[in-house]
């Protein structure tokens, strides 16, 4: 079962080190079958429940899964291996559209800003005891999100999107629980559930969003948290349609115990409007973060939600960084006053790179998906092949296995600094890359 390799141990802490090194040595592969519980205990002459206790430890750390009476295996891929591992360096000569980031031409400068806050914070630093979130912030964000239709709520800070899922889903579920998760969707979040001890149930997506019959699917196996992106889906493009989102929200209110997680990232560079589904669980939380309009280094996410959670996401916060820097709160502040980012050119510039390529690739026989957002998705026949296909052609993109669970292989291209002479041949070296197209839907 474990080949050379023997589990060593008299504690339960010991136990699950001795499990966790051989994991990240490679010892023990990913999907490796453990021994079941009275036979390690037997091995190691130690009582059962300690046993359980090491594995209960392991699976809260995300470096392996139960099954019941089909035993517990080393992850897939272990929580403390991130996505990110999954990709390839771009040698010189090669362009890189792996990466994901948003045209530093399209981002507004900061530098007057920040200047700005630092003046303001020698007039009146932040000293403790202060309000942990600016007035001036929470009053723009709150109009914001009443304008675009969510419910009202308090507004909670934090260091960015991926910051705020995680600590609601911390605020209201438990190692074990089942999270439905969008399947392609954003590898950090894919990272994010096995490393909390969370299981994630896929869920397919569209152009138009998560399907309501998976929604309604992952819901009836027991998850206990909905995660939906609202616009320029990663790694899909997709955006939540107003039909869409009504059959969503009539799956939700089937579910009213179900924490729904709207990560709405795409607020600053997407022209389309919202469909919140807000409002259709008791506890809910919308997040904005502003990397992608301002620049992926101003780590600051505002988010809104019902007051049991929000009030749970600053509790904790207290606990442990405290507060976002009033700085950061200022900059974002001024730039939201100032209108630094015309959203509606930035999002017509990334549409007009976005469907420049997805109809060059229909032209050459590829159903490429790319709605909304910075990214096209690639259906390929042979993911691994295609990447390097593309890499010999001076192409580097993002291998699809890296947001993927269980849906077809595809590969991600970030159109950010793809120029007009860029589409054709990129869109050749794809095509040729691709090899016949899955026969089965993307999500």
């Amino acid at each position: 079962m474990l080949g050379e390799y023997r589990i060593a141990g008299r504690r339960a802490a010991e136990i699950a080190a001795s499990v966790e090194q051989a994991v990240g040595s490679g010892e023990l592969s990913p999907g490796q079958l453990l021994p079941p519980l009275r036979e390690l205990a037997q091995q190691l002459e130690v009582n059962p429940n300690t046993v359980a206790a090491a594995y209960r430890t392991l699976r809260d750390r995300g470096v392996i899964e139960t099954a019941g009476r089909r035993g517990s295996r080393v992850r897939a891929r272990p929580a403390s291996t991130s996505r990110e591992a999954i990709g390839v360096d771009a040698p010189p000569g090669v362009v890189d559209v792996s990466r994901g980031n948003p045209d530093v031409a399209l981002l507004p400068p900061l530098g007057e800003v920040l200047a700005e806050a630092a003046a303001r914070n020698a007039r009146r630093p932040a000293l403790y005891g202060d309000a942990p979130i600016s007035a001036e912030l929470a009053e723009q964000a709150r109009a914001a999100f009443a304008a675009d239709g969510v419910p009202d709520g308090p507004i909670a800070v934090t260091s960015g999107a991926l910051d705020a899922i995680e600590r609601v889903l911390a605020a209201h579920l438990r190692p074990g629980d089942a999270v439905a998760v969008e399947d392609p969707g954003w590898g950090s979040v894919l990272d994010l559930i096995p490393a909390l001890g969370l299981r994630a149930v896929p869920v397919a997506v569209d152009d138009d969003g998560p399907l309501p019959q998976d929604v309604e699917c992952a819901l009836r196996q027991g998850a206990r948290a909905l995660v939906v992106t609202c616009r320029a889906q990663n790694p899909t493009g997709a955006a939540v349609t107003g039909p869409r989102a009504d059959s969503i929200r009539s799956v939700l209110e089937s579910h009213p115990e179900v924490v729904l997680i709207e990560d709405d990232h795409g607020h600053g560079i997407v022209d389309l409007p919202l469909h919140p589904l807000a409002g259709s669980s008791a506890r809910w939380a919308l997040v904005r973060s502003t990397a992608k309009a301002y620049g992926p280094d101003l780590r600051l996410a505002v988010l809104t939600g019902d007051p049991v959670t929000i009030d749970r996401v600053r509790g904790r916060l207290r606990l442990g960084p405290g507060w976002v820097s009033h700085l950061l709160q200022d900059v974002v502040v001024q730039l939201w006053r100032s209108g630094a980012v015309d959203t509606a050119a930035v999002a017509a510039a990334y549409g007009a790179r976005r469907d420049s390529l997805v109809r060059a690739l229909r032209e050459r026989g590829i159903a490429a998906h790319g709605r909304s957002g910075i990214n096209v998705w690639v259906p390929v026949a042979d993911e691994t092949g295609a990447v390097a296909r593309l890499l010999q052609s001076g192409w580097a993109v993002a291998p699809g296995a890296r947001f993927r669970m269980s849906s077809p292989p595809g590969v991600r291209v970030t159109v950010s600094t793809l120029s007009d002479d860029d589409i054709g041949p990129v869109a050749d070296a794809l095509a040729s890359a691709a090899g016949p197209a899955p026969s089965v839907r993307y999500g």
